[in-house]
């Protein structure tokens, strides 16, 4: 592993060279290709920099052990450094797993209301505001593709893009079905109904990603509207895309341009099926090298909110918080740093195992 990190370092130093060469200024792609690659290098480069000075601190330590005036001090070093250096191995290690490509990648979101009729709508609206507050923490941009809303303010379902650095590696668990436990407001006797929704994230696939054949695609136009036929478009601006081969049916219908929905609607129906595809190799893989925190199989349920205790349990890791209101206003980040760790953990007792 230290070789493999000596040569990381070294290619390290080699961008800063070449990032500050004089003829590199003249070829602005250029920069901005090295900059990034730098920046994806930086933190595994800090860790093994600073697991080198504590290997030197380490031996310092050891050989002061040898002076009666320097050893209880130096003994004390010595286990502080040889804590530190365990901890930067681990964290070494987790740096060194392969990275998603997707990671970096913006996302779009598709919620749709699922067992329960308008109480699952209402509660899709409530994941909708949630992961926008979520964003807005992150100072990410949200912008609604499509959305069907319901007459009583819920969401029959919505597609929304999240724009912002590191979006997909944030949101991408979020993927499978949502379980609400709540007394409904139409409900006259206090009862609590179980409702779901399905939440897919997909990370946005550039056209070089993933090409479409436009003889699969067939492209219909309609007037838009909102709840109750409000809001009616007098123009034919709204698309729907159907993908032939898969029967796969995108609509769009924000924009007031066709041209533009029909360019938002392509951006969703290639992520679609790209996924998809992803999907179908996923399920070739065998069950033990599934991760931990699930398959982010759409039918799987993931998350139970649980209203009248103040409850949220993510059932792929056993986590159970009591601040279901802050959770709702976006304060996710405790629920994915969990998921995030615990697919580390995972992948990492993979590779030790390979």
């Amino acid at each position: 592993m230290l070789d493999k990190l000596k040569s990381i370092e070294l290619h390290y130093q080699d961008l800063e060279a070449r990032l500050n060469a004089p003829e590199t200024y003249n070829d602005p792609a250029l920069v901005t290709k090295l900059n990034k690659e730098q920046k994806e290098l930086s933190p595994i480069v800090e860790a093994y920099r600073n697991y080198r000075r504590r290997q030197r601190d380490l031996e310092e330590a050891q050989s002061l052990m040898s002076d009666p005036d320097m050893k209880e001090l130096a003994q004390e070093e010595f286990q502080q450094a040889k804590a530190d250096l365990e901890e930067l191995e681990q964290t070494m290690k987790i740096l060194l797993l392969p990275t998603d490509p997707n990671d970096g990648k913006n996302v779009i979101v598709e919620i749709r209301a699922g067992v329960g009729g308008e109480e699952a709508a209402l509660f899709a609206h409530s994941l909708y505001r949630m992961y926008s507050m979520y964003a807005e923490s992150r100072r990410w941009g949200v912008e609604v593709e499509s959305a069907n809303e319901t007459e009583l303010g819920g969401l029959k379902e919505i597609v929304f893009t999240v724009d912002g650095e590191g979006a997909y590696s944030r949101l991408k668990f979020e993927s499978g079905v949502h379980r609400v436990q709540r007394v409904p407001e139409t409900e006259s006797g206090g009862r609590i109904h179980t409702s779901t929704v399905t939440v897919a994230v997909l990370p946005e696939v550039d056209e070089v990603d993933f090409a479409l054949n436009p003889a699969d695609i067939e492209m219909q136009v309609f007037r838009s509207s909102g709840a109750g036929g409000q809001h009616v478009n007098k123009t034919s601006s709204a698309v729907r895309l159907i993908h032939k081969p898969t029967g796969t049916v995108v609509e769009c219908q924000q924009e007031r341009s066709q041209f533009q929905n029909r360019d938002k609607a392509m951006q969703i129906l290639r992520a679609r099926l790209y996924e998809e595809k992803v999907q179908e190799q996923e399920e070739a893989v065998t069950a033990e090298r599934r991760s931990q925190v699930g398959s982010g199989m759409r039918n799987e349920r993931i998350r139970t909110y649980n209203f009248p205790q103040g409850r949220l349990t993510d059932h792929r890791i056993g986590l159970t918080l009591y601040k279901l209101e802050a959770v709702m206003n976006g304060d996710l980040d405790e629920i994915i740093d969990g998921l995030i760790t615990a697919d580390q953990a995972e992948r990492l007792k993979r590779s030790e195992e390979s």
